[in-house]
Order: C-alpha cells, then structure tokens, then sequence
C-alpha cells in the first residue's frame, strides 16, 4: 500500500534541509580557517615551521665604528742645506734606511777650493798670532796691535768652521731610521738651500688617528684594546689599542682626535695610506641577557617575541631591549636566562599559535611534537612579563 503523497513530500523536505544544514556547517568550518572533517572531528590549522634558541647570558658593548688612515708614527722630510747639483742619491722608494745613513750627495768642489784658501789664510793668520803673542810678552807691540792679531786669527778659524760644515752638508743623512716613502729629486738636479729630497716614515710603529665625538671620548681611555680592520686585508681584524687620546676638542665639529696604535706583528703588515676601520667597545656589560635580533617583533606599538610554552605553542611577551650589536639584542625585562624564544619565521605567528621547530638539531615529532629544549618555567604560557611588579 502506497504512502500518501502528502508524506513522501514531507520526507523529501526533511532530507533536503538536513543536507543544506550539513553543507552549512562544513563551509562555516572551512571559512574559519578549520581543515576539512577526517575520521570523524575537526582538526585546527598546522603547526607553523619555526626556528628557535635560547636567551643567553654574555658580553654585549655598544659599537662605534670610525674610519681612518693608517701613518707611520712619524715621517719626516730630509732637505738640503746648500744648494748645488745632485751627484747621487743611492736610494729609493721602498728602501730602508738607518739614522744617519747618507741618502744623497751634492757636488762640494766649489766648496773645496773655498775651504782651501781658508785654510791657507788660517794658517797665516795663526803664525801672526803667535808672533803677536811672543812681542806682546816683551813689550814690542801694543795691546791694540796684539788684540789685532788675535781678531784676524779667530775669523780665519771662524771661516774655516764655517766651510768644513758646508762640505759636510754636501752629504745629506736621514735623521731617523726607517722606509723611504718619498723621492723628490734624481742625480743632475740642480737644487736650492732648503730643498726636499725625499720623505721617510718611522714604520716600526703604525697608528691610525680618528676623530671621535665628545659624547663618546668619556669612555674611551689610553690602553683600550679596540679592534682594526684593514679593507687591503679583506676586512681581517687586527690587534691594536688606544695610545693617546688628545686634550682638545675641534670647537666647530667637537671632534677629539684619538691615536690608535696597531701591535708591532699586525703593524708590519700595514702600509702608509690604507683605509682602517677602528671598532670601539663602548660601555661594556658582562652579564647582559642576549638574543638574536631576528626574535623581535612590533606589536602594539612595542617590541616582543614569541616565548616557547611547554605544549609547542607559542605566547606573545612584552620585552624591553637595550644595546644591539653585531646581530644580538640585550634584553633589559621580559624574559629570563633559558627561556626559549622564536629566532625564525615569528612574523608567521599569533599568541597562542603551535608551532614546529625546525632549528638546527631539534628533534621534535612531525606534526608538531613539543619543540626540542622548550623547558620554559611553569606557567612560562602567560601573557605576564618576567619579572613584573
């Protein structure tokens, strides 16, 4: 016996509507960002791959970089002092010398001759004196006569002096040991008194002077040890340490040049002219809390990171930085030494987010397993900073 019509409609009705509910429900759960139905429930989004480390405990400064050139710690200019030709000048750029080594000879003949004559009229005028002396002791001559005489001898030795020095300016020694930088005349050159012949730099000691801010200068003491880079060595870092720092600031920039000086080992392989970078360690702390610059994330206006709680999920924490160096942060309130914090992929994260370590060594399970190391403290899951009031 056939059901009446009326029924079959109403049953039709009532498996259409539940199917419409059904769909509803599935499509609200996908637009919710919920993964389809398997096995019978819902499951929520996939753990985020994420990196992670720990906050350490160490050193942290405050960086001020300032290039500069590197000098000899002295170079001076070896002159004529008599004018004349070049004979030779036996050296060259390059070439070490000695205090006192001759570095250049000048063509004395005239000299020479000038010096032989006095001579001669030295010798006259010293007989005349000793004549003087002798009639003088027996009354022969007056005093003015003899005061004559001895006159007439002191200028001849006078002369005589004078030109000995002058011929012995024909060969011009360096005052100092050390490299010829500079060569400014070759033999033939016919030069004046005064004249530079060549420049040489006492290498045995290498500086580098910067100028450093007087906001800066307080910390900054003789003996520092700082740290030099040199672009001609690829950037390598060498050892080397304040010498001076000068009394006076530039009243226009207030710039206080500072004298660094390269050890002897790291100076011999520096030049006159290279480009230097001088690293100072300013304000240094021994036990800063540090993680890496990557963890911090803007948030409402301030800095945070993603703290590791002890179910793989992750909770946003408020944290105050201090000095920034060389790609790690020191961290003055919100976390604690051990605390483990997203250093990767943070910009993919909510609070309460799951995460997935994928760092170096984590051992987590597919899937979103607990994170490796993620031994925060009790409760490491609230939203409450370290050490609040």
């Amino acid at each position: 016996m056939k059901p009446p019509a009326s029924s079959l409609g109403c049953a039709r009705r009532t498996r259409s509507s539940g199917l419409l509910v059904a769909t509803a429900l599935a499509v609200a759960a996908c637009g919710d960002g919920q993964a389809a139905p398997s096995g019978g429930g819902f499951r929520g989004p996939p753990p985020t791959p994420v990196e992670t480390d720990t906050v350490a405990v160490g050193q942290i400064a405050r960086v001020v970089t300032i290039p500069g050139t590197v000098e000899a710690i002295r170079t001076i200019g070896v002159n004529t002092q008599v004018a004349g030709a070049v004979l030779q000048v036996p050296v060259e750029e390059g070439d070490r010398v000695e205090a006192g080594e001759v570095v250049a000879r000048l063509d004395d003949r005239e000299l020479q001759a000038q010096l032989r004559s006095a001579e001669a009229q030295f010798e006259v005028s010293e007989a005349a004196f000793q004549r003087a002396e002798q009639l003088r002791e027996r009354q022969v001559i007056t005093q003015p006569e003899y005061e004559a005489a001895r006159t007439s001898y002191e200028a001849a030795r006078a002369q005589v002096d004078q030109l000995r020095t002058r011929v012995g300016f024909t060969e011009v020694r360096t005052p100092i040991g050390g490299i010829v930088t500079s060569k400014t005349v070759q033999s033939g050159d016919v030069i004046g008194g005064q004249a530079r012949l060549l420049e040489v730099a006492e290498v045995d000691t290498m500086v580098v002077r910067v100028n450093v801010s007087e906001l800066d200068i307080v910390d900054i003491q003789p003996g520092d040890e700082v740290e030099l880079r040199l672009d001609a060595l690829a950037g390598e870092v060498l050892s080397a340490s304040v010498r001076r720092v000068f009394p006076a600031a530039d009243p226009t920039t207030r710039l206080i040049p500072v004298e660094v000086a390269l050890s002897p080992a790291d100076g011999r392989r520096a030049r006159p002219g290279y480009l230097a970078r001088v690293q100072f360690q300013l304000q240094p702390k021994d036990d800063a809390r540090l993680i890496p610059a990557s963890a911090i994330v803007s948030r409402g206006g301030g800095e945070a990171v993603y703290l590791v709680g002890d179910s793989s999920s992750v909770v946003l924490r408020s944290v105050t930085p201090g000095l920034t160096s060389e790609g790690r942060i020191e961290i003055l309130d919100g976390l604690d030494p051990g605390d483990r914090i997203v250093t990767a992929g943070a910009n993919l994260l909510r609070d309460g987010a799951r995460i997935r370590d994928v760092s170096a060594g984590a051992g987590g399970p597919p899937g979103g397993g607990r994170a490796e190391g993620a031994g925060g403290p009790p409760g490491a899951g609230g939203g409450r900073p370290s050490g609040s009031e």
